[in-house]
């Protein structure tokens, strides 16, 4: 594993959690707007300074009875060879384990599920399907997306869908093709998630630094795209 951050505690990371948040470093995306560049660009990361995982496990036995779970984070932490052996020990533990992921490794999020490992999931929905060229040049993400929510709904596991929304790259229109897209890989997907997520832009720190200049979205039109989601799911909520 390598492990580039931890945040000891956050109540917002794992809905109704206190929970502790683990940041793997590396991605198999580039999104132009990322605001974890020094643990997604190679040429950034610390490697130097990498936290050892004996350093999260010693932490974690302090906070047994504190802290409710893990929060596992990125980069992208399906590209790391020992997650789940690393989720195995936290499990073991007795804490929840939260996993964020873009989705792209189908067969690594089968395996996890194989072993019911992740109690909560928050998959990245970076926009839709014909823009995904944007954040990867892989071919076949979008049917391992498809394919990781689909088995992912099937499991006994929370869902959650996120999409950052970001001018130029995520629109309102576009968020009619997103719908129709998840509807078109399950069609109770909307009825199961646990809450959509529609998180607005923040300039600073992007892994592109020509979107430092670019103004976030405002809010009435955040609200236009909340509505467009909340035809299809009950729990809808807009970070800003």
């Amino acid at each position: 594993m390598l492990i580039g951050g931890l945040q000891k505690f956050t109540m917002l990371d794992y809905p109704g959690k206190i929970a502790a948040t683990v940041f793997t470093a590396g991605c198999n995306f580039r999104c132009p707007y990322c605001h974890n560049s020094d643990i997604v660009d190679p040429k950034l990361i610390d490697y130097e300074n990498v936290i050892k995982e004996r350093e999260i496990f010693d932490f974690l036995k302090l906070r047994k009875g504190s802290l409710d779970g893990v929060c596992i984070t990125g980069g992208e932490p399906t590209l790391q060879t020992g997650l789940m052996k690393f989720i195995r020990k936290i499990k073991s533990m007795g804490f929840l384990i939260k996993l964020d992921t873009n989705a792209s490794h189908s067969n690594v999020v089968e395996n996890l599920i194989r072993e019911d490992l992740i109690d909560y999931w928050a998959v990245d929905i970076k926009t839709k399907p014909e823009k995904y060229k944007i954040m990867t040049k892989k071919d076949d993400v979008v049917k391992n997306v498809e394919r990781s929510i689909s088995l992912i709904s099937e499991s006994r596991s929370d869902l959650e869908l996120r999409t950052t929304v970001v001018p130029g790259y995520v629109t309102s229109d576009d968020f009619d093709k997103i719908i129709e897209w998840i509807n078109s890989i399950n069609s109770e997907i909307f009825s199961k998630l646990y809450r959509y997520s529609i998180q607005n832009f923040k300039p600073e720190k992007t892994l592109h630094l020509g979107l430092g200049e670019v103004a976030p979205y405002q809010e009435e039109y955040l609200r236009e795209i909340e509505n467009k989601v909340k035809e299809y799911c009950d729990y809808v909520i807009v970070v800003e």
